[in-house]
């Protein structure tokens, strides 16, 4: 039926969208059967620019790895121009390699004692300017604000004066030179013997009038370099381990994060920054929870969350007071009675969160489950999607090899209709987030990413929770699936990224990043 005024037809509510049909578009740095992976090679930071563009990548070994997207260039037109034309837009996002630079090197601080790794612990993409590529990345300690620009190399003509063409005594002597054009010096002579060509120049008859061809030299341009310069560092600030950076809509500060405080830096001063929240007790004995994780809301500049070990995320205001030891709200769920245990407090630590696109959701993960979180309604998060409910059982085994301080990401994607998050042997689960969406895919970093959820024939299909349900005995660190297939715990993947207008993800497996799309 046509409305009165607009002539609108009236839609029924849209329902949640499809399952997405998730293929492997690109590898990175893949490992062969057998192949063993040097430590400082291991990919630890994934972050994709505003525009999706660019991705940037860092690794133990102190290095950023930047990528760009090179299918939207090939044809030289905007997305308006490829929608007149006949041909179909579908291609699906593709990178290539960009440059790369070391950005830290293994520091040892003196006065601690303390050796400081070179490990990339987060990047941060800053505004473009100027056709210019600007990025924060931080190790444990100490900050860097890099410029990533392409410059042009300038050489200069091979020689400013034709040789060929002078008079000589010996016409051979003067050819000999002349074919030698690669390697004359300033002085006409050649690198390898400049004594003889000396001599033979001191020898030359000049004609009278001059030599026409004698020509000043002249600087060419032919090709372009990628430099990266570091403009700022930013040091010194921090007692404890950096855990996150990140940057203000604002455009012109960023905060950093530690077990304890919260700094606010600007871009432009690097000697100074504001503590705006600090956690410490005057007793340490008293300490109860740390700081895991901070960001800034997406468009309000005054804004910030930041998450704790205790399962909890606050929300402060920049404008309320100088220091934010009050929260204008706080999330957290409470804990069913006699649910209690030794591990309650140690699987209820967030280790990452992330603000929805529009600001009005907050992504986190601990290490069971995903939480979405409304910032409007504080009484519990909307929807909570289980990843490691299957390994309740094993929870004593993890803790005996540390691996349930494993810190696991998660990203949501650009219309926050979906989530995503890591896990071990290399898989990563997608669910979907709008009411009334079943949709849970599990997928591995490999060629072959649903090659995990291929079901057993005699067996109807069953939820994500019991597709990876253990079997294994034992305190070994691999075990068998409900489908037959093995896992491990020594393989995780940490680190992923969604593209922030397309559905697809960059994830890290060991030093190999992978890429996905649907």
């Amino acid at each position: 039926m046509n409305g009165g005024d607009g002539g609108h037809v009236a839609a029924a509510p849209a329902g949640p969208p499809p399952p997405l049909d998730w293929k492997f578009s690109q590898v990175f740095g893949e490992r062969t059967a057998g192949e063993e992976v040097q430590e400082v090679d291991i990919i630890s930071a994934i972050e994709f620019d505003k525009s999706g563009d660019h991705l940037a990548t860092g690794d133990r070994g102190g290095r950023v790895v930047l990528f760009e997207r090179t299918d939207t260039k090939e044809h030289g037109g905007n997305r308006k121009e490829f929608e007149k034309t006949d041909y179909s837009i579908s291609k699906h996002p593709e990178f290539r390699y960009k440059t790369e630079f070391q950005s830290h090197e293994p520091e040892f601080d003196y006065l601690k004692s303390l050796e400081i790794e070179e490990k990339i612990n987060k990047i941060k993409w800053c505004q473009t300017a100027n056709g210019a590529l600007f990025l924060l990345s931080t190790n444990d300690k100490t900050i860097k604000f890099w410029k990533v620009q392409e410059k042009k190399v300038k050489k200069i003509a091979n020689m400013n004066m034709d040789l060929s063409k002078i008079v000589g005594k010996t016409n051979v002597a003067s050819s000999s030179i002349s074919s030698n054009t690669n390697s004359h010096i300033a002085n006409g002579g050649s690198k390898d013997n400049n004594k003889s060509s000396t001599n033979l120049i001191n020898d030359f008859k000049f004609p009278p009038g001059g030599i026409p061809s004698l020509r000043l030299p002249v600087v060419t341009s032919h090709e372009t370099s990628l430099a990266a310069r570091c403009r700022r560092v930013y040091a010194h600030a921090h007692d404890y381990h950096i855990n996150s950076i990140s940057n203000n809509s604002d455009g012109e500060t960023f905060i950093s994060a530690d077990d304890l405080r919260i700094n606010l830096w600007n871009l432009e001063i690097s000697n100074q920054s504001f503590n705006i929240v600090d956690v410490k007790p005057t007793n340490m004995e008293d300490l109860t929870e740390v700081i895991t994780c901070a960001e800034f809301h997406p468009t309000h500049c005054s804004t910030l969350a930041y998450s704790s070990s205790k399962g909890s995320i606050r929300l402060i205001d920049l404008r309320q007071s100088a220091l934010c030891d009050k929260h204008s709200k706080l999330f957290e769920e409470h804990e069913a009675p006699g649910s209690r245990s030794f591990f309650t407090e140690i699987i209820a630590s967030i280790s990452d969160i992330k603000f929805g696109r529009g600001g009005r959701y907050i992504l986190s993960r601990d290490y069971m489950t995903l939480k979405l979180w409304d910032i409007n309604m504080d009484s519990g998060p909307v929807s909570t999607f289980q990843v490691h409910e299957h390994l309740r059982p094993k929870l004593c085994d993890l803790y005996e090899n540390d691996s349930i301080f494993d810190k696991f990401e998660c990203c949501l994607s650009g219309d926050s209709q979906r989530v995503a998050t890591g896990s071990y042997s290399n898989l990563f689960r997608v669910f979907g987030c709008v009411p009334g969406s079943t949709e849970a895919t599990t997928l591995e970093a490999s060629k072959n990413p649903m090659r995990r959820q291929v079901q057993t024939p005699s067996r109807p299909s069953r939820s994500l929770s019991s597709i990876t349900r253990a079997v294994r005995r034992g305190t070994d660190s691999t075990g068998v699936d409900a489908n037959g297939n093995s896992f491990d715990f020594t393989t995780k993947l940490l680190h992923l990224a969604w593209h922030p207008t397309e559905n697809s993800i960059a994830c890290a497996a060991a030093n190999s990043l992978y890429m996905y799309y649907a």
